[in-house]
């Protein structure tokens, strides 16, 4: 994006095996789309979904959409090839599946590399699994071609045996330990899908508990979820107006050599700033995205 911040309210899972899908999702509000040769595939239809994305995506008419292909694990009869085609595809990004070691990273950057993936395309991150969680900041750093994490909280909590539940009390740890190992080593991270499509109520309610936590956005199943996930991530009209006050007035108080700076009643410092001018420069990309 031309501000230099690129919006990740939602992004939309879409079947690699499914050609209408992929067609559809040209029309669709997401700010990106994970085109899955993973979980969404039937062993048989590998082959054939891993040429469809490819083929899709090299052919474009996507937009200002982030594409990012999923592939699937090494240790899958599919994972190197699904590599070495989604490498030279043109996507934005290849999400790889339940990584767990730092030694993972470097294998698959490795095949990318081996590709003639461009080094722009970044590695994106599937925590998905506890020994994940356990060594998220081993995981953070590993290169700089890792950009975004994407949790699994499906599979997290099949692995700890909790329970799905309203306020996800059972994710807690896990999604904090990610969000601070995420931001401590300046990556996006997305926050896991919501299995009831039906329960809209229960799905604005997590969305906003994601954006509370700190989450950039979150991974959607069904384009019914996109505009109420856009609408919770993105900054409203007030917090645009308040930030553009915080702005001009700092701005206007060092101008005048003034040390202290109050708006509205509120002391404000260099850090409330910062956050002033990230969810401008956030509104602007979301700007652009609209008006494609």
């Amino acid at each position: 994006m031309a501000t230099g911040v690129r919006p990740r309210r939602s992004l939309l899972y879409m079947p690699g095996s499914n050609a209408r899908a992929l067609e559809k999702a040209k029309t669709l509000a997401a700010d990106g789309l994970i085109l899955d040769l993973e979980d969404a595939v039937s062993p048989d239809a590998k082959e054939t979904a891993r040429a469809q994305v490819c083929d899709a995506v090299k052919a474009g008419g996507y937009g200002k959409r982030e594409l990012v292909i999923r592939v699937n694990g090494l240790d899958t009869p599919w994972g190197r090839d699904d590599i070495a085609a989604a490498a030279v595809s043109g996507a934005d990004a290849l999400l790889f599946p339940k990584i767990e070691t730092a030694a993972t990273v470097h294998e698959v950057i490795g095949l990318m590399d081996k590709a003639g993936a461009p080094k722009d395309m970044a590695l994106w991150c599937m925590m998905e699994t506890p020994k994940a969680v356990l060594r998220a900041e081993e995981i953070a750093a590993a290169s700089d071609r890792v950009a975004c994490w994407v949790m699994g909280t499906n599979d997290l909590v099949k692995d700890t045996r909790s329970l799905h539940t309203p306020s996800r009390l059972p994710m807690v740890t896990a999604l904090g330990i990610c969000i601070l190992a995420a931001r401590g080593y300046g990556l996006s991270i997305l926050d896991g899908v919501h299995n009831d499509i039906q329960d809209t109520a229960g799905f604005e309610a997590v969305c906003r508990q994601g954006l509370e936590f700190g989450f950039d956005g979150k991974t959607l199943i069904h384009p019914s979820q996109v505009d109420p996930c856009n609408a919770v991530f993105s900054p409203s009209a007030a917090q645009i107006e308040a930030s553009r006050k915080i702005v001009a007035a700092f701005a206007e108080a060092e101008a005048a050599g003034k040390g202290v700076v109050v708006v509205d009643g509120r002391m404000v410092e260099n850090l409330h700033v910062e956050q002033a001018k990230r969810m401008l420069s956030m509104a602007d990309a979301i700007g652009e995205m609209a008006a494609e």
